[in-house]
């Protein structure tokens, strides 16, 4: 049996898996990034995963799928803000260490995929991909491929403004952007600002909210209404026939998206009002996808 390996490289932890030929992934593994070491240190700890991954299953391919501003052609990280990664060749490091063909991905548009052909998007054409969790993004996946754009920056729908008077300030240098009140950092930092609580996370914000706290109700209300709102320009500018609604926040279920679905409509005018459903992979899509891509790869070797 021909075997691909995957890894799917995040702030917290490096996700890692093999697949067989059909490309599902059938074994899992994980440690953490070490990303307060830095970034050589990050580097370290994703070799080391692949390399005990190849040892165990002697691959004929990989797949690596990493945040940020992704050059998949080139196989380089442009930019991966929380890795401290600046144009590294994370593509030929990992080939170097393997020795087999290696496929590098931006981790959501790798998660599009994997939901397009294994998950919520099967039987669309056209579809968004959005994760919601510490961030916010977005993948536009059309004929079963995501969109990278002309500068692989296509999908960054946590940076379109949706508090422009007095939004905060975002990470990413604007001011208002859609990440800094829908995304789940975003609900448990504007709770604890409401009510003084701290070491509240949005799961917690949203139990409260079930149970009618009144701040937590509140909170809940502008992240989904905030999400609404770059949806809605979303689906003005693309036209999707499904939105996959993913990340932690997909957890809460209908308390996310019931509310979602209404108040996107209510934003939506001539427009094909979505379907919006919860994604099916979880956490594990980025790598799924990341192995799919690494089957394509090793089919398109001959092996």
């Amino acid at each position: 049996m021909t075997t691909v390996i995957a890894l799917d490289v995040g702030g917290t932890w490096v996700k890692g898996g093999a697949a067989g030929p059909d490309g599902r992934l059938r074994a899992a593994t994980r440690r953490p990034t070490g990303a307060e070491h830095g970034p050589e240190a990050v580097l370290a700890t994703v070799l080391a995963t692949a390399r005990e991954l190849a040892d165990h299953y002697r691959p004929v391919a990989a797949g690596v799928a990493i945040p940020g501003i992704v050059d998949e052609p080139a196989g380089r990280s442009v930019l991966a803000a929380n890795l401290g990664w600046h144009r590294l060749p994370v593509r030929d490091r990992l080939a170097e260490v393997l020795g087999v063909p290696v496929a590098l991905a931006h981790d959501v548009r790798a998660g599009g995929l994997a939901e397009a052909r294994l998950g919520a998007g099967r039987g669309s054409g056209n579809f968004l991909f959005v994760p919601v969790g510490t961030g916010v993004a977005a993948a536009l996946v059309v004929d079963g491929r995501p969109l990278t754009g002309s500068h692989a920056k296509a999908g960054e729908l946590g940076h379109l403004p949706v508090e422009l008077a007095a939004g905060e300030p975002c990470g990413c240098g604007g001011r208002g952007c859609l990440e800094t009140v829908a995304s789940a950092a975003a609900i448990a930092r504007r709770y604890t600002r409401r009510t003084g609580r701290t070491g509240t996370d949005a799961k917690e914000v949203a139990e409260r909210a079930r149970t009618g706290d009144f701040a937590a109700v509140t909170v809940w209300r502008e992240a989904v209404d905030a999400l609404a709102e770059g949806l809605a320009a979303a689906v003005t500018l693309l036209d999707p026939e499904r939105i996959v609604i993913g990340g932690g926040l997909a957890e809460a279920g209908e308390l996310h998206l019931a509310p979602l679905r209404t108040a996107l409509a209510a934003r939506l005018t001539f427009q094909t009002v979505p379907e919006i459903v919860p994604a099916e992979l979880g956490p594990r899509a980025g790598c799924q996808g990341a192995a799919l891509l690494a089957r394509e790869l090793a089919a398109e070797a001959g092996t």
